[in-house]
């Protein structure tokens, strides 16, 4: 699946994000994102992009760069594009619900590349692989959608549970994920 591009809106009756993405295949899928779950997709990710830098640069290094990285994104990215609907909904054309994320960081054929489980009801999960790039544009919708939702001051704590699993920086866990795609 090749992501081509991201869209969302808050709704404010919910006041939850309803976020949305189609891809090269002309699919599209569209979710319910938390407050909850927001918050974590950009604490976690944030943590993890710092922690993959650490590898290769000390602790005040990697913060910077990562920040410079987000910084040249929202300088870069404008967001002028129409969001082109597909044709095909695989999981329905009702936004689902997730109920939970986990994120992994992960190599493939020597690029960064962000491990994303939308968990959602019933236990499935629907996994997008991200670039770093990719990571940090939707990383900027995500945000923008948020300060719309008024959910105050972004404080981005990092849970204990990502906190304190460096290993998966290093190496994706094995576990067994039913994927939909």
């Amino acid at each position: 699946m090749s992501i081509k591009q991201f869209n969302g809106s808050y709704m404010p009756n919910e006041d939850r994000l309803m976020f949305r993405f189609n891809t090269a295949e002309d699919d599209e899928y569209r979710f319910w994102f938390t407050r909850r779950v927001t918050l974590f997709i950009l604490a976690a990710t944030d943590h993890l992009v710092e922690k993959k830098l650490e590898q290769k640069h000390d602790k005040p290094a990697a913060k910077a760069i990562a920040q410079f990285q987000q910084d040249a994104v929202k300088e870069q990215t404008k967001f002028t594009h129409d969001y082109a609907p597909a044709s095909k909904y695989p999981i329905g054309a009702d936004p689902v619900l997730v109920m939970d994320v986990k994120c992994t960081m992960m190599q493939v054929e020597n690029i960064d590349v962000l491990s994303l489980d939308l968990v959602m009801p019933g236990g499935a999960n629907l996994n997008l692989k991200l670039t770093v790039p990719i990571l940090q544009t939707m990383r900027l919708l995500l945000e923008r959608l948020a300060a719309q939702g008024n959910w105050g001051q972004l404080q981005l704590n990092v849970p204990a549970q990502v906190a304190s699993t460096e290993a998966e920086v290093a190496a994706p866990p094995a576990e067994e994920k039913k994927n939909l795609h």
